[in-house]
């Protein structure tokens, strides 16, 4: 048995890497024959001494082309190997082959709608990008598309996402444990769609080195973010006075998308809602993107759009 180690400064490093649900990781351990693994900075491979060297090889050579470029992906990989005398698995790829809007190491994500597709454009041009609509349109699940692609290209140092203690006629106080065990259940919308993008133990070691934050609102008090990608979430639960303490979080080099449903606010009765303070106040802001998906924007099951028409007729 052989092994050797490769250091990575970065813990984003592995991210890009391993690629996305470690679909690179999957490869390199197919077609050498080696065991992989990552603990404080060090990648370990081990195995048969030939299989070794060459896995080692493809993993610095991503890494000096992650160093050059921000990224690598399946052409960077395929080419990789080829270095080393290994051959692809015929008829094999580790992302589809259409066009790329959203790109992530190993995966795409693409936009599947008109409105969706201005979205993508609209946060990739504007510092600040507001997205109203409602269930199933896909808010949510594209600006964690962008902070994922953000971070793996090293725009951004760390990934911020967060959530109003506000929940839909529930109580957080009533629910059983401590402070995370209470918090876990709301934020998990959050961590859904990001374990979508990047997998899950490598959404735990960056969460356990700060690069990623799923955090409540209220815990944004007194903070300046310096490149970082930011995401509020169901940001109609925001009262006005946290929407504002929210937005002037932003700091050098940092981005900001704000997601809600107007529609949709589960706040005290009498207590106007900060995202539709916000819609007023900002519009007119140049450099501030406002985006309003529609009905025909929801890309869940299809029931979800019968089931959002037949709520919206019987409240008119």
């Amino acid at each position: 048995m052989s092994e050797a180690t490769l250091v990575v400064s970065r813990p984003d490093d592995v991210l890009t890497l391993f690629g996305a649900k470690d679909q690179h990781l999957r490869m390199v351990r197919r077609l050498f024959g080696v065991q992989v693994t990552h603990r404080d900075g060090q990648i370990k491979v081990a195995g048969e001494e030939e299989g070794v060297r060459k896995a080692t090889r493809v993993f610095e050579r991503l890494k000096q082309l992650a160093d050059r470029q921000g990224s690598v992906g399946e052409e960077d990989l395929r080419a990789v190997l080829g270095e080393v005398g290994a051959s692809w698995p015929e008829g094999e790829r580790t992302e589809p082959a259409n066009d790329v809007d959203i790109r992530q190491a190993g995966r795409r994500v693409k936009p599947r709608s008109n409105g969706q597709s201005t979205y993508v454009a609209t946060m990739r041009q504007y510092d600040l990008t507001i997205c109203t609509g409602p269930a199933g349109t896909g808010k949510t699940y594209l600006a964690v598309a962008m902070a994922v692609e953000a971070l793996k290209s090293r725009q951004v140092r760390k990934i911020v996402l967060v959530r109003p203690a506000v929940e839909a006629g529930e109580n957080l106080g009533f629910l059983p444990g401590d402070l995370r065990a209470k918090l876990n259940p709301y934020l998990r919308p959050l961590l859904d769609a990001l374990n979508e993008m990047v997998d899950f133990d490598q959404v735990r070691s960056l969460m356990e080195q700060d690069v990623i934050e799923v955090i409540p609102l209220a815990y944004m008090r007194g903070r300046t973010l310096n490149d970082a990608f930011i995401i509020l979430d169901e940001a109609q639960n925001a009262t006005v006075a946290q929407m504002k303490m929210f937005l002037t979080r932003m700091g050098e080099r940092s981005k900001m998308v704000v997601t809600g449903d107007p529609s949709q606010v589960d706040l005290p009765r009498g207590t106007h809602s900060g995202l539709r303070d916000a819609l007023e106040r900002l519009r007119g802001i140049e450099r501030i993107g406002v985006i309003e998906l529609q009905r025909g924007d929801i890309v869940r099951h299809p029931l979800v759009q019968q089931i959002v028409d037949a709520y919206e007729e019987h409240s008119s």
